[in-house]
């Protein structure tokens, strides 16, 4: 029994010595795979920051994970939920390997029965076969799965609760399974890879970034070295223009003053040869004072014959010619071959203009091929010539004087002195006064009559040459009253002298800007023989006016409308041309303001009509040639008449009886449909009581002009109650755009008439801008059903219109609103509205517009 007892004692010690080392190993385990753990983690940070490319760094992640677990087959996937769409930055798979490759980018609606977007929006980690996991995830059997794995773990990678990817790996063999441990470590590990990845394509965006903004600065710095050169080039031509004017004052010999003037026209163009030629005093010889010449010409004093020299003289010009102009004038016997000389590629002469008419002649030529003079050239020549000219006749005039008497010499000198400062004086209050009455005092532009006089001037051009043209731009400051009351004079002042600048700005020399009154401007494009210029220039001062001004602490937003006239032989006035301009302005503004219109042959038949039907129409409202219709407004279900809208008609002399449209837009153009509208007013109320009864209602139309004037209420009670018309008998039938341009005013307006018991209707419902938000905002009693919605009923395909008609309905419902279908022509439309709950009705079903007198 002893012997017993101590061989349990012994057994029992030999377990517990063996537990202890299963937990000793157990430890070491675990401590082993921390540490590779451990490694891993450090081995993707370091990956992370280091240079290696995207798919570097991905091959680095996959090895550090398989470090960790079985993961020959291992994918990543990116998941970006505001874009919608699944990226694969990685995929290795010794079954799958094709399907995807690195960074291939999927929508979410591509991968839609796939088991990637299934873990993605499961957002959970999952572990098993992959059959298992695709049913557990609601897909069918090899639906998006790939090749069927004997175990497949996935995890997701997530921030702030949001699934930004998954890991993925799994085993095609059998006893290669993945454990709840596995799992763990791989969740642990998304969040770092997800870390690597977002910094990687961080840096990967930097750089992208880094580079673009490099190439923007080296164009940036391209164009500004232009700039620089550019301002160099002209630097330098101002300086020299400078020192040739100075030379002309100097005190040098004329051999010196023609050798600096050959000097500093040398530094801007090319000058191997370079000649004087002056007149003799009796216009007879043509000598050459100073001459430079790369062909080894010797020139000498010669009679006035048929050279170049003496044929530029005979046209008083500057002459730019090339040497095929020249054999032209040889042979129309303009010049002599022999007097010419050594043949020219290009020949530039400048008269030289003193007194009493040429005095001779600057020339450059060129005998090389690759060198042709321009016209700036030929500018600076002239330019050049002048200050010749100026030193040639002050040097003879002061070789005149020496020969006076020093007395008389002393005494004409006092009393030129003495007129000349009289006529400077004269001369400078002529030029201010000149200016001053051709200018505004604001602005500081040429004004309407500076602007008529080179109108004239342009017309007097182009009859001497038909082929000039030119273009005139009215302007107008869109909105410019509401800065001028809203914000003050000053304001109002400001932005016309930002106009102003702004304008002077897009056009060039020489045209001109200028302000004829308020807010209209002008500009006069002198040298514009293509309508295409003109629109340019209208393009670019409407896109210099679209940026924002800072004035009065406010910042303000600007535009312009503008017409455009182009110069015709047709016309004989330049009131013509202004009128026409004028009338095409009026045609941008009516188009929406901030645009430009050019005029034509339509707008003129236009403007004529428009002015003819304006004068009819004015005889017509004296005459009573304006009639009022009604057309009566019943119930669907018996056809009993509820009430009568007021509808205009124009008994024409000639044409008979004219609908609205004929002439209502006319009307509304030449402002008379404000006169009209009262007329019909009128004539509408003075019908009402013969023709209501006591329970019928009278609707009469509003034009959106009445928004403008706060009073209207006030007048139309006033006429009702002459007429005998009880407020609550009167509904005002209003359309969405006379809501548009003053919402504040028409609320006021349409309230003040709510107040005194008119109703108050919006026509034409849904095919305005915002219906519903006139239906919440606006005192309204009724909405009017558009005919539009209501053609379509009783056809085959009404299910649109239907649609929309229920909704209104249902709209007006809840509302508590009256509705009134317009258009109701056939008894199926009637029906089809009367089984929607429609009431009441308007058409040709129930009755035509005609005279109260022709009313049941």
């Amino acid at each position: 029994m002893r012997h017993q007892r101590r061989t349990d004692l012994s057994g029992s010690a030999e377990i517990t010595e063996a537990g202890a080392i299963q937990r000793l190993q157990a430890s070491v385990q675990r401590l082993e795979h921390s540490e590779r753990l451990q490694r891993a983690l450090f081995a993707i940070a370091d990956m992370a920051a280091s240079g290696l490319d995207m798919q570097s760094l991905m091959e680095g992640l996959h090895r550090s994970i398989a470090q960790l677990m079985y993961a020959e087959n291992f994918l990543i996937a990116q998941h970006d939920p505001e874009r919608g769409t699944v990226r694969f930055l990685y995929f290795a798979d010794v079954m799958d390997g094709s399907i995807f490759q690195p960074g291939q980018e999927f929508s979410v609606e591509q991968l839609r029965d796939t088991l990637t977007l299934r873990l993605i929006q499961r957002a959970q980690p999952m572990r098993g076969p992959s059959d298992t996991i695709a049913r557990a995830l609601g897909l069918k059997q090899g639906h998006g799965i790939g090749t069927p794995s004997v175990d497949f773990m996935a995890v997701p990678m997530c921030r702030d609760g949001q699934v930004l990817g998954i890991l993925a790996v799994q085993s095609y063999e059998e006893g290669r399974g993945y454990t709840q441990s596995d799992e763990h470590v791989l969740a642990f590990v998304a969040g770092h890879v997800l870390n690597a990845v977002e910094r990687k394509q961080g840096q990967e965006a930097l750089e992208r970034r880094v580079a673009e903004r490099t190439r923007e600065l080296a164009c940036a710095n391209a164009k500004l070295q232009e700039q620089v050169r550019e301002s160099e080039r002209a630097a330098h031509l101002q300086a020299t223009l400078y020192r040739i004017a100075a030379l002309s004052h100097g005190e040098d010999g004329n051999e010196a003053f023609y050798r600096s003037i050959h000097r500093a026209v040398g530094e801007l163009l090319d000058v191997e040869s370079f000649c004087i030629a002056l007149i003799s005093d009796d216009g007879q010889w043509l000598d050459f004072p100073y001459y430079v010449d790369s062909s080894g010409a010797e020139l000498q004093r010669r009679p006035m014959g048929w050279g170049m020299s003496e044929y530029a003289i005979r046209r008083a010009q500057t002459l730019l010619i090339d040497a095929d102009e020249v054999n032209a004038l040889i042979a129309q016997g303009e010049v002599d071959a022999v007097t010419y000389g050594t043949p020219a590629v290009s020949w530039l002469g400048a008269p030289l203009m003193g007194a009493q008419g040429v005095m001779g002649m600057v020339v450059v030529q060129s005998y090389r091929a690759d060198l042709y003079y321009t016209q700036q050239d030929a500018e600076l020549l002239t330019f050049v010539s002048y200050q010749i000219a100026n030193t040639l006749q002050r040097r003879q005039q002061a070789e005149a004087l020496q020969t006076l008497n020093a007395e008389l010499e002393e005494r004409v000198q006092e009393r030129t002195q003495e007129l000349r400062r009289q006529i400077v004086v004269r001369e400078q209050a002529q030029k201010q006064l000149k200016h001053q009455v051709m200018h505004d005092s604001l602005t500081g532009l040429p004004n309407r009559l500076y602007l008529r006089e080179r109108l004239e001037r342009a017309f007097d051009a182009q009859k001497l040459d038909p082929a000039h043209g030119f273009a005139l731009l009215y302007l107008d400051v869109d909105r410019f009253k509401l800065f001028n009351d809203g914000l003050g004079h000053g304001v109002g002042d400001e932005v016309l002298r930002i106009v102003s600048a702004r304008m002077a700005d897009c056009v060039r020399a020489p045209d001109i800007v200028g302000r004829l009154s308020g807010d209209e401007f002008a500009v006069l494009l002198e040298d514009c023989p293509q309508p295409s210029a003109a629109c340019l220039v209208a393009e670019r001062i409407q896109t210099r006016m679209a940026e924002a001004i800072e004035v009065g602490g406010r910042q303000l937003h600007i535009s312009v409308s503008i017409g455009i006239a182009m110069s015709r032989q047709a016309y004989r006035t330049v009131d013509q041309l202004v009128h026409d301009a004028d009338t095409a302005l009026y045609r941008a503004k009516a188009s929406g303001r901030q645009r430009f219109v050019m005029f034509d042959e339509a707008l003129h038949v236009s403007a004529m009509n428009v002015l003819d039907l304006e004068q009819q129409m004015r005889d017509a409202l004296e005459q009573g040639q304006f009639v009022a219709y009604f057309q009566p407004i019943v119930r669907l279900a018996d056809g009993g008449v509820t009430g009568y809208e007021a509808l205009i008609r124009w008994q024409h002399p000639e044409l008979g009886l004219l609908g609205p449209g004929q002439f209502l837009p006319a009307a509304e153009k030449t402002g008379l449909i404000e006169a009209i509208d009262w007329h019909m007013y009128g004539l509408a109320c003075r019908a009402a009581p013969a023709l209501l009864g006591q329970d019928k209602i009278l609707n009469i139309n509003i034009s959106p002009c009445h928004f403008h004037s706060r009073n209207f209420p006030q007048r139309l009670l006033d006429l009702a109650a002459q007429a005998g018309v009880a407020t609550d008998r009167l509904c005002v039938e209003v359309i969405e755009s006379s809501l548009l341009a003053d919402p504040d005013t028409a609320t006021e307006i349409l309230g003040s008439l709510h107040e005194a018991g008119v109703r108050i209707a919006l026509d034409d419902f849904g095919t305005g801008y915002s219906s519903l938000s006139h239906v919440h905002r606006f005192p309204l009693r009724t909405l009017k059903i558009d005919r539009s919605f209501i053609a379509p009923l009783g056809l085959d395909s009404p299910q649109r219109s239907t649609a929309i008609v229920s909704a209104v309905l249902g709209l007006a419902r809840s509302l508590n609103l009256g509705v009134v279908a317009e258009g109701v022509e056939t008894t199926a439309q009637r029906d089809a509205l009367l089984s929607m709950g429609c009431v009441h009705g308007q058409g040709f079903l129930f009755g035509r517009p005609a005279p109260a007198t022709g009313l049941p």
